[in-house]
């Protein structure tokens, strides 16, 4: 059966709205830039970078592109725009002089305490809240969200 907005009844009716507005907030949150402490404004793409160079000692371009399932040419882009911003350097390896280690500035240093920090504050309430979830809920939650991966790769399939 197909609904429309007018046949739902209100509780669909707060469903459809609610995802509405989760998807609108994660198309801004996605696109809104932050500085992290460091004065430059960081993609949520850089951030993360900044994050896996800082969470792994010894990362080479090579080991990036592997742990992100993407080429080195594109990990290399995005260093050297780490690098122009002075977040990030590439030194090499004294065990293996054929090879680059790519480390964090101290500037990448305070964007990967930050950005950190922000997760900390930022998710403290809703991990509190699904700890607290019984394992039924919690089934519920993990149905509904495959369903929405499902339509969202769908519509994603759809536009190829």
């Amino acid at each position: 059966m197909i609904y429309t907005l007018w046949t739902m009844n209100k509780e669909k009716l707060i469903i459809h709205g609610k995802f509405q507005s989760i998807m609108d907030l994660a198309q801004k949150l996605e696109k809104a830039p932050k500085k992290f402490g460091t004065g430059e404004l960081l993609s949520r793409s850089e951030i993360h970078l900044i994050e896996i160079i800082g969470d792994n000692e010894d990362l080479s371009v090579t080991d990036i592109g592997k742990y992100l399932g993407i080429t080195k040419g594109a990990v290399s882009q995005s260093l050297k725009r780490l690098e122009a911003k002075g977040l990030s350097l590439k030194k090499t390896d004294p065990k293996n002089l054929s090879r680059s280690i790519v480390m964090l500035t101290a500037k990448g240093f305070t964007a990967f305490w930050a950005h950190r920090h922000w997760h900390e504050t930022m998710d403290g309430g809703f991990l509190k809240y699904m700890e607290e979830l019984n394992t039924s809920e919690i089934n519920i939650i993990i149905n509904f969200l495959e369903r929405v991966e499902d339509f969202l790769k769908r519509r994603i399939q759809s536009r190829e």
